[in-house]
């Protein structure tokens, strides 16, 4: 467990520590932007035969407020983190024009915000989703060209409707969302998607369940993944409810208008610069030959905990949505933390390949079971046994907004209270 200490920090200070990672080091320790001083402890970890510590920062470093960042992040998608996180360390370990990479991109955070701040994005992640959800956001249409698509699509061309998808839809909407399905499937086919198609695309994914009418579905929660249909069902026969009739079209061009809103020119221009450099991969985060080696400056992720995340589960309605067979997405959600060790451990092999010298791994982890397990005293061992120095450790600590407290989750307790990011050196 972590004990206090007023010592300096010992990897900010000493040989293995970088200019950068000693000047943020002092930087955390003197934050009090939101009003509570930083508390200083120390994390140790097992590296070989000693048992080192790394200095390890306590405060809430940036704000918990929903509408803090881009609207372009306003896609749904479970275990996210918030814009905010990566931004964070972007700001301040990189410079425009640096590559910065996440290889468990998810709903694409750290690529979109590292674009938005004229950083080259690179992605990857073995979920094909992620790709779809992100890609659309380095390089948004127009409001107009969405509209002007929109009405070219025929939403009464269904060739399947099926039947266990009408405890969530109405059968007229269900009819939309499957001729909406059938005309990307078609342009996919003939190779003719482009940004357009790609936007629709992803802002239907983002619609299909949820618990508003902002959404396709009947009443569900939470608002970032299909519950089962039994399970859907028993909503259905609890609420006293029927799905009702969306418009398809309406309910796309109303969330493109949100996310599109503070799109200004300016940031257009910026992610125009930056985008035809990205690279968005679907593939194992160990295994990324399509990366140069040394060619990354930053990297800031978060991998999947453990056995918390039933990924392919949560994603099986987009999955047929998209005409992907939920089955052969091969995820790594360990069960048991030394086969996690072990699948992280291959991970930082291939982020120190990639990484620049001198660059830096912010790695996000959360508690887990209970509060029981803490993960970043095992990444501190994968990590430095794959010849990265650790920095430091840094702890974001705040109170819980909505989007946690709708899975019934509370303040300090099953792990989501914090983020726990360890910062590593090449």
């Amino acid at each position: 467990m972590p004990s206090e200490t007023l010592e300096l920090p010992f990897h900010a200070s000493k040989a293995h520590g970088s200019a950068s990672g000693l000047k943020l080091a002092i930087e955390l320790e003197a934050f009090c932007e939101f009003g509570n001083p930083t508390r200083r402890i120390t994390t140790p970890f097992s590296a070989g035969q000693s048992n080192p510590a790394v200095a390890t920062f306590v405060n809430e470093f940036w704000t918990s407020k929903q509408r803090a960042a881009s609207r372009l992040h306003e896609i749904s998608y479970r275990a996210c983190f918030k814009p905010q996180l990566p931004r964070f360390f972007i700001e301040r370990l990189t410079q425009s024009g640096d590559v910065v990479y996440d290889p468990f991109m998810g709903r694409g955070t750290t690529p979109v915000e590292a674009a938005l701040l004229g950083r080259v994005p690179y992605g990857s992640d073995i979920n094909p989703l992620s790709a779809v959800l992100t890609q659309p956001r380095l390089n948004p249409p127009t409001l107009e060209q969405i509209v002007e698509r929109l009405a070219k699509i025929d939403f009464d061309s269904a060739d399947e409707s099926p039947e266990d998808l009408l405890v969530f839809y109405h059968p007229e909407t269900l009819r939309e969302i499957a001729s909406l399905k059938k005309y990307l499937l078609t342009r996919r086919k003939e190779n003719l998607l482009d940004s357009i198609d790609d936007w629709i695309c992803m802002v239907a994914l983002n619609r299909l369940t949820g618990h508003s009418a902002g959404f396709f579905s009947v009443y569900t929660l939470p608002p970032n993944q299909a519950v089962s249909v039994k399970s859907q069902r028993k909503i259905n026969e609890q609420r006293q409810q029927t799905p009702p009739r969306r418009n398809i079209r309406d309910i796309i061009l109303k969330k493109s208008r949100i996310l599109l809103s503070d799109c200004s020119f300016t940031t257009r221009d910026v992610l125009a610069r930056v985008s035809p450099q990205s690279k968005l991969l679907t593939s194992p985060a160990s295994a990324t030959i399509e990366i140069p080696d040394n060619s990354v400056s930053l990297v800031v992720t978060s991998p999947p905990f453990l056995d918390v995340v039933d990924y392919a589960g949560d994603n099986w309605l987009r999955c047929w949505f998209l005409g992907i067979d939920p089955k052969t997405v091969k995820l790594t959600v360990p069960g048991k933390l030394e086969h996690w060790q072990a699948a992280m451990t291959q991970v930082f092999h291939e982020l120190h390949r990639i990484l620049k010298p001198g660059g830096h791994i912010a790695f996000e982890v959360g508690e887990v079971r209970g509060g029981k397990v803490k993960l970043e005293e095992t990444v501190l061992t994968c990590g430095t046994a794959a010849n990265l120095h650790p920095v430091l450790v840094l702890i974001n600590d705040q109170k819980f907004t909505k989007t946690a407290n709708c899975w019934g989750v509370q303040n300090n307790f099953k792990g989501t209270n914090t983020n726990r990011i360890v910062l590593f050196r090449k």
